[in-house]
């Protein structure tokens, strides 16, 4: 299931596997094939095991008919919103304007 963007956002590759792949009956290794990747490459991304590169939002976006753009501002927010979750920034004083 999608989780709402700006509360958790999806890994780029639930994102591919349940709003592209499951409704249009495309299978991981089939996409891989179609893109003229490795399917080891589609297989791990849907499965979240590995980050979302910009040459696989560049052949996502040829494919799908979307933008590298829409892509990798998935990856995006999803590193972000695991980084919120880990980095403790609050000892960091902001630089003073001189």
């Amino acid at each position: 299931m999608i989780k709402p963007l700006l509360q958790n956002p999806s890994h780029p590759g639930e994102v591919l596997k349940e709003l592209y792949l499951l409704p249009l009956d495309l299978s991981a290794i089939a996409l891989a094939k179609r893109l003229l990747v490795p399917r080891t490459r589609v297989e791990r991304l849907v499965r979240g095991e590995t980050a979302l590169t910009a040459d696989t939002a560049m052949r996502l976006a040829k494919f799908f008919g979307t933008t590298p753009e829409y892509w990798m501002n998935l990856q995006r927010s999803w590193d972000l919103a695991r980084v919120r979750e880990t980095t403790d920034v609050s000892d960091i004083k902001p630089m003073q304007a001189a």
